[in-house]
């Protein structure tokens, strides 16, 4: 169970320490009229072809869509007749056999003028082709996340900000079924202890159920500088569903390790958005992500669940 609360300068350290990841690779989109592809999903199988969610968006804009591109020799296009979400960094995760997709919404801010608001929304269907929008959480929440549990329950991470989570703490909670997914159920799941220090914050991106049952979660951690330069760092860690107990947060990768590139703004330069990871039957995954809200990358790594996957429970 984590004890102490490192900072993003401490995880670094240690993170710098250990195996670095290999084989940074930029992916290759196009179809998208000059706009930028980045904060993209792990691929999915769907309709017997592998199918990659990516925000597009101009590079001066924070208007958003979803589109599911698919690799055609060597380079990601629109797959045709798909639907374009009006959403940004998507996911997506398998429930009750159907697939569900969410991102985040934006929307004109009730009281704050010429801002935005922004709220996860949640799709769901047999495929792509059926998604059917079915449930939203609050107002002003990002990184909401669901995971079907081993023994068929559903696993809720939600990311409050202000009086409960700060500037983002990560809490857990368990629902029966996606009919109990309101939003007192959302804002009342208790907070995961000891996980950020003060003025830092963190996130849920993508969730694997390990083979013992406890959980790996890929999220983000993140920090601003003096200078007010954002920097986040892909971290994952380990959670017990049944007792909310967590293994210490660990980064999985930096912005160093993957190849340079555009930015979509000055201060965004060190961002890395955790998108998923694909665990492969050699000890690896790959990593997939955006890089500095302007690109997206894949990277090799160690697989980190897999020494959490040969305990019984987190001690």
């Amino acid at each position: 169970m984590s004890t102490t609360v490192k900072t993003c300068a401490v995880l670094l350290e240690e993170f710098r320490k250990k195996e670095q990841p290999t084989h940074p690779k930029k992916l290759l989109f196009s179809g998208v009229e000059n706009r930028d592809l980045y904060n993209i999903a792990a691929p999915f199988e769907d309709a017997g072809e592998s199918v990659i969610a990516g925000r597009v968006e101009a590079r001066d804009s924070e208007e958003s869509e979803v589109y599911f591109f698919v690799e055609r020799d060597g380079e990601w296009v629109p797959r045709k007749n798909a639907s374009v979400l009006k959403l940004q960094d998507p996911f997506w995760t398998r429930i009750a056999g159907e697939l569900v997709l969410g991102g985040v919404e934006t929307f004109p801010h009730p009281t704050l003028e010429n801002a935005l608001g922004w709220r996860t929304v949640f799709y769901k269907g047999t495929s792509v082709d059926e998604l059917k929008a079915f449930a939203s959480g609050p107002d002003g929440m990002k990184d909401l996340r669901l995971v079907e549990l081993k023994e068929g329950a559903i696993g809720v991470l939600t990311r409050p900000q202000g009086d409960k989570g700060g500037r983002g703490k990560i809490g857990f909670t368990v629902i029966s079924s996606l009919d109990e997914l309101t939003h007192k159920v959302i804002e009342e799941a208790p907070l995961l202890e000891g996980q950020f220090a003060e003025g830092e914050w963190g996130g849920a991106n993508e969730v694997h159920v390990l083979s013992n049952g406890l959980l790996g979660v890929l999220g983000h951690i993140a920090s601003f500088d003096e200078e007010g330069n954002r920097h986040y760092y892909p971290m994952i860690f380990c959670l017990d569903p049944q007792t909310n107990q967590t293994t210490e947060i660990e980064l999985i990768a930096a912005r160093s390790n993957f190849l340079e590139g555009a930015a979509k703004r000055p201060d965004l330069v060190d961002v890395v958005f955790s998108g998923g990871l694909v665990r492969l039957t050699n000890g690896s995954a790959q990593l997939f992500v955006g890089t500095s809200d302007a690109e997206a990358q894949q990277i090799l790594i160690p697989d980190p669940f897999l020494p959490y996957e040969r305990k019984d429970r987190i001690i």
